[in-house]
């Protein structure tokens, strides 16, 4: 397998009013991403304490699969909804891999 050289973590905060549309519609992404070139791994999670925070974790082999997968008209749109759905801007991160990755 291939060693990502860029994850990306993201932090969405929820309108409460909009939590299960917003739970919905990201459940939509994850085997559109998961098929996508240079996606190795792509995951959803809710925080366990706030039922309105959820986070992506996501390794690419490329930031370049990254840029690509966020260049999609899926992912274009959902940008363009965020301000709807979440109660304040989401938080993106960028990491490069340091350990060893053996998966």
């Amino acid at each position: 397998m291939a060693t990502p050289r860029c994850t990306l973590t993201a932090t969405l905060h929820a309108r409460p009013e909009k939590r299960e549309e917003l739970q919905a519609l990201l459940e939509t992404f994850i085997d559109k991403s998961r098929s996508e070139p240079g996606c190795l791994e792509y995951h959803l999670q809710v925080s366990s304490d706030d039922p309105l925070v959820f986070m992506f974790y996501e390794n690419w082999v490329e930031r370049g699969d990254l840029d690509r997968h966020m260049a999609l008209d899926y992912q274009q749109a959902w940008f363009k909804r965020q301000p709807e759905l979440l109660a304040k801007p989401a938080e993106m991160r960028f990491f490069d891999m340091v350990s060893q990755y053996d998966r």
